[in-house]
C-alpha cells in the first residue's frame, strides 16, 4: 500500500471539525434544562467539558467523549493528540481520569493495519502517562479516519469545577498558548516549519492534569478547556453560564512562536471564521483590530489549554504555581466584571 497522508483522508482536522456553536445550540434548543435526577450535577443544561454524576457524599463520576479526525499525518501523533484531548475534559471539570475506551473509525481499505495500530498505540501511551488503561472500546469501518476516547474521572463534589463558576472580579488565565488551527492549516499545506511542528506536537499532548491540582483550591472558581470554539467562544460560554461580563486583554494572550507570522499570510482555518459568525455577536471588537488578530481569537484548538477564573489576589500564585507545573506559555489573558453576559476584547 503506498503511502496516504491521514490528513488528506479527512475533510477537516482536530477540534476543527466540530460542528459550529450557532448549530450545537440549535440541535440542543429543545433539550430540557431541568434535570429529573438529582444526581446528576451537570449535565446538558449548560455548556460544560463533562457530564457529573454524585454517587456520595464524597465522589463524583466524570463521564466524557471526544473523538476527531487527523490534524497530523504521523499516526503515532495522532493518537498521542486525540487522546490527550479527551482527557481534558476530566481535568477540565476538576477530575482525575480512571479509565478510557477507545473509539475508532477507519477506512481500511485506504489504511493498513499497521497504521491503525500506531494511532491506538499514541492513545494508549498518553493514557499510561496519565495513569490508566485503555480498557476496551468500539471500532467501525468508516469513510474517514476518526479516533478518539469516552474517558471517565472521579472527583469529590467540592471539587467539581464548571464553566459557569466564574465571579465577577475574578482574573483569568490560560494555561497554553493560541494557534494550533494556525499551524494545521499551514501543515495541510506543506508550509509549517519544522520547529513549529514539533511545538505544535509538544503542546496538544501536554495533559492538562494540572486542572485536577487546581481544584482542590477554594480560590479557584471556575475552569473550562479552550477547544474548538476557540478563546473568544469558550469565554463567551463562561460568560454566558456564569452571567458575568468577561475581558480579554489581546495583548496577553499567548501565542504559539509562529501563529502571528502564519496568521497574516492567510494560513487560518475555516472553523475560525464559522466560529465567528456563530457567535460574534456576543462579543466586542476593538475598531482597530487587525482581521488575522480576530481569526486567532476564534481559532479552533485542538487539545487546548484551560482558562481558569481565579480570585484576583491570589491570580500571580496560581499561576506559577502553573508555570511551575510545565506550561510555559501560561499567562493572565483578563478579567471578570459584573454586566450583560459577553466578552470584550482590549
Amino acid at each position: 500500500m503506498t503511502f496516504t497522508r491521514l490528513t488528506e483522508l479527512a475533510h477537516g482536522g482536530g477540534c476543527g471539525c466540530k460542528l459550529s456553536p450557532a448549530v450545537l445550540r440549535e440541535l440542543l434548543a429543545d433539550r430540557s434544562a431541568s434535570m429529573p435526577f438529582s444526581q446528576l450535577l451537570v449535565g446538558t443544561e449548560s455548556s460544560d467539558d463533562a457530564a457529573v454524576w454524585q454517587v456520595d457524599d464524597r465522589t463524583c463520576v466524570i463521564a466524557t467523549t471526544d473523538f476527531f479526525m487527523p490534524v497530523v499525518d504521523d499516526p503515532y501523533d495522532f493518537g498521542r493528540i486525540a487522546a490527550t484531548n479527551a482527557l481534558s475534559d476530566v481535568y477540565a471539570m476538576g477530575g482525575k481520569p480512571i479509565m478510557a475506551l477507545a473509539i475508532l473509525g477507519m477506512p481500511l481499505g485506504k489504511l493498513d493495519t499497521g497504521t491503525v495500530q500506531k494511532i491506538l498505540k499514541g492513545g494508549e501511551a498518553v493514557c499510561a502517562e496519565a495513569g490508566i488503561p485503555v480498557a476496551g472500546g468500539h471500532s467501525i469501518d468508516s469513510a474517514e479516519p476518526i479516533y478518539g476516547l469516552a474517558a471517565i474521572g472521579l472527583c469529590a463534589p467540592s471539587e467539581v469545577r464548571r464553566n459557569t463558576g466564574a465571579r465577577a472580579g475574578d482574573a483569568l488565565i490560560l494555561t497554553k498558548g493560541i494557534g494550533i488551527g494556525v499551524y494545521s492549516a499551514a501543515f495541510r499545506k506543506e508550509a509549517l516549519p519544522a520547529d513549529a511542528y514539533e511545538e505544535m506536537i509538544a503542546s496538544t499532548t501536554l495533559l492538562n492534569r494540572i486542572g485536577y491540582e487546581l481544584a482542590k483550591d477554594d480560590d479557584v472558581h471556575g475552569m473550562t478547556d479552550v477547544t474548538g470554539f476557540g478563546l473568544l467562544g469558550h469565554a463567551l460560554e463562561m460568560a454566558r453560564g456564569s452571567r458575568v461580563r468577561i475581558a480579554i486583554e489581546q495583548a496577553r494572550v499567548p501565542l504559539l512562536a509562529h501563529t502571528e507570522a502564519l496568521a497574516q499570510r492567510g494560513f487560518v482555518t475555516g472553523a475560525s471564521r464559522r466560529n465567528w459568525e456563530s457567535y460574534g455577536e456576543g462579543v466586542t471588537l476593538p475598531g482597530d483590530l487587525p482581521p488575522w488578530r480576530r481569526d486567532v481569537l476564534t481559532d479552533p484548538q485542538t487539545s487546548g489549554g484551560l482558562l481558569i477564573a481565579c480570585a484576583p489576589a491570589r491570580a500571580d500564585e496560581i499561576l506559577r504555581r502553573i508555570l511551575d507545573a510545565g506550561y510555559p506559555r501560561a499567562g493572565i489573558v483578563g478579567s471578570v466584571a459584573a454586566g450583560d453576559a459577553g466578552v470584550d476584547v482590549v
